[in-house]
This record gives C-alpha cells, structure tokens and sequence, in this order.
C-alpha cells in the first residue's frame, strides 16, 4: 500500500493541486482572475501555516512528563527546532502570496493598489461598519476611490493583514467608534452631502483607523487620488484617538 493511502489525514500532491486547480476554475466561472484567486489561496495557506505554528509554540514549551531530565532537555529541543522550521515554512507562504516585494520603509517602491486588495477590504469593512450603523447610501464607486487610497500608505504584506488590524481597531475604539457614528452617520441630523459624508460608507472606519495610524501618508494618498478633501477634513475634526 502507498504510504498516502495509510495515512487519511494526509493528501498526495496531485489531490491538492486538483483541489487548487478546481478552486481556480470556479472562481474563474465568477469571473474572478486566476491570478487574484491564486492570491486569495496563497493567503489562506498562509494563514493555515501560521496558525499551525502558533499552535506548535504553545504546545512546545512542556515535555511529557516522567521521561526524566535528559529526555525532557531532547525533548524541548527538538519541537523548538520543529517550531522555528513551521514559523519559516509560513513566512515563506506568506511572501510567495503577496510577493517579495519592495522594503516596508521604502513606500515608494511599493506596487499599485491591485482591484483584489480593495476587495477583500471592502469585505472586511462590511461587518464591522454595520456593528456601528447602517447601510451606506455613498457612491460605490467613490467607495473604492477611497479604499485605493487608504491601501496606499500600506505595503503589499500590510494590506495582506488589514482585515486583522480593522477588527482590533474596532475592539480598541469601540466606544468612541460608536459615538461617532451616532452623532454623524447615517440616522443622525448630519445631511449625508457634506463633511462628514464619508461616515455615510463603511470605508469610513478604513480612513479613520489610517488617520490614527498613518496621518500624513493618508493626506497625501487622499490628496494624489483628488478625493474630496472636506471628507477628510470632517473625519480629522471629528476623530480623536481613544487612550
């Protein structure tokens, strides 16, 4: 018997890649790129790897007991070698998904926005919004003029993490967040056309994370992508950072 077929937690190479390839076409059908869902499947792998390794760190640090001391100190050492080589196994995951790339302090070699990264913030931007206030009546499309921007000041391997930073930027400044949004979003007396407009979409809590996290490069995203510039000055007047 093939040692694949002994072991049912286990598939061959050529299951897997069967299961990417089938993947790949169905998304393909939906009209999405093979290039993006490639992406999109390399981030997951990624992130499976990761957890996998954090799992590994915390499972590593107690050998079974009553094995003695000399078998403790094998012990430790080998799941730490093991741990290391799975935290470089993700890390490589993780570069071949969203690509080498440039430095993180070198901005100015970092690629364009790509339609994929603004996808998936806006799905993470959805749920979040929507525990704060209600459905946005802003233009799509000025939407996504928006979340370029926001994308921007972030490298490649950042905008792969934002979905993570969003969703503790919410559990950070819940309070405040929630405020906010009831004295400007949508059900306040605040007229939609104005400026505090883009309280108005869910991209709202993208520029107000960046506008904590990454003023000046925001500014100067906003003001490269012609954005209005009283929706960020409303946001700036509006917003202060909860200790």
């Amino acid at each position: 018997m093939h040692p694949a077929d002994e072991d049912p937690q286990r598939l061959d190479p050529a299951s897997l890649h069967n299961a990417r390839t089938t993947i790949v076409q169905l998304l393909g059908r939906a009209g999405v790129p093979a290039g993006s869902a490639e992406e999109l499947i390399g981030l997951v792998e990624a992130g499976v790897l990761a957890a996998a390794h954090r799992e590994a760190e915390e499972r590593a640090g107690a050998a079974p007991a009553g094995k003695g001391e000399l078998y403790e100190s094998g012990w430790l050492d080998g799941a730490r070698a093991l741990t290391e080589e799975l935290g470089g196994i993700a890390e490589r995951a993780l570069a071949r998904a969203v690509g080498a790339g440039p430095a993180e302090d070198s901005p100015g070699d970092w690629p364009p926005v790509r339609r994929m990264e603004v996808e998936r913030a806006k799905v993470a931007l959805a749920p979040l919004y929507l525990s704060f206030s209600t459905v946005s009546d802003l233009d799509p499309e000025v939407s996504e003029q928006v979340l370029t921007a926001v994308l921007g000041t972030m490298s490649p391997r950042q905008r792969a993490g934002y979905a993570g930073r969003l969703t503790r930027f919410a559990a950070d400044h819940r309070p405040h967040l929630t405020r906010l949004y009831e004295r400007y979003g949508p059900g306040s007396a605040i007229a939609l056309h104005g400026r505090y407009s883009l309280l108005h979409s869910p991209t709202s809590l993208a520029v107000l994370e960046r506008l904590a996290a990454a003023p000046s490069a925001l500014r100067e995203e906003w003001d490269a992508a012609e954005l209005p510039p009283s929706w960020l000055d409303g946001l700036t007047s509006s917003w202060e950072p909860s200790a």
